[in-house]
């Protein structure tokens, strides 16, 4: 059922995931919507703003996977990757009650693209169609 609607996952994932882009223009108000905290400081809305970013990348990686079989594996690993380390900074320093439905919603990304990667049936080999030699 996963790789039947992989395309679709990944699409509704990297959109979630690409909304970070908000911390581009509004550092301080995805800080206090997500942590009800803010920043002061030009440096640190800096790298707010980075952080928004490069976070709003991997979910372009995840749409762009969406329509390329070919380039889902790495999509899904950085994407995979940035979300473990994402889950476990929040529970390391005490936050995941603070951001439950995130973390929950991550947790499950986290999850699928892991049996989808570590599917036999979803090769890369079965994904495009080629015989196996």
């Amino acid at each position: 059922m996963i790789k039947q609607n992989m395309k679709w996952i990944m699409l509704v994932a990297g959109l979630i995931t690409f909304t970070m882009v908000f911390a581009l223009f509004a550092p301080n108000q995805l800080l206090n919507s997500m942590f009800g905290a803010e920043l002061e400081g030009d440096l640190a809305l800096l790298i707010v703003r980075n952080w928004g970013v490069l976070i709003a990348l991997t979910g372009g990686m995840l749409i762009y996977g969406a329509f390329k079989p070919e380039q889902r594996p790495m999509a899904l690993v950085v994407s995979g990757l940035s979300k473990v380390t994402f889950i476990g900074l929040l529970i390391s320093h005490g936050f995941a009650q603070l951001l439950l439905p995130t973390l929950i919603m991550d947790c499950i990304f986290v999850m699928i693209f892991a049996i989808y990667l570590f599917s036999p049936q979803a090769s890369l080999a079965t994904e495009l169609n080629v015989k196996r030699g």
